[in-house]
């Protein structure tokens, strides 16, 4: 479970906040959304009412657009974002080429319980 400081503890600052700051609220924010998708989606493996799975499968993915929303956002706010990961996620395409790479590399000589 994602444990950040919550610098406000629901009381609003005397000062508004720094662009920083805000940034790093933006990120737990999205923290908070990442952590009830993993609830909801997590209760709704849990059981077999039909209604309840498909609430809670619901609210999770209203969380998932919530996550999305604070993600822009969070490009919007930090000129760096996005290319950071854009980087990250060219980094797992790359792993990703090479583990197909390596799978076409894979040769057997005959059974081996022969």
């Amino acid at each position: 479970m994602a444990e950040f400081v919550n610098p406000f503890s629901g009381v609003v600052p005397g000062k508004k906040i720094s662009e920083r700051e805000l940034s790093r609220a933006i990120r737990l924010s999205l923290a908070a959304e990442e952590e009830a998708i993993h609830l909801y989606e997590a209760l709704a493996d849990a059981t077999d009412n039909k209604l309840a799975k498909a609430v809670l499968q619901d609210v999770a993915n209203e969380e998932r657009v919530h996550a999305g929303e604070f993600q822009k956002l969070l490009e919007l706010l930090l000129p760096d974002e996005k290319k950071l990961m854009q980087e990250g996620a060219e980094e797992v395409e790359e792993m990703l080429e090479e583990g197909a790479a390596q799978q076409k590399e894979i040769k057997t000589v005959g059974n081996l319980k022969d």
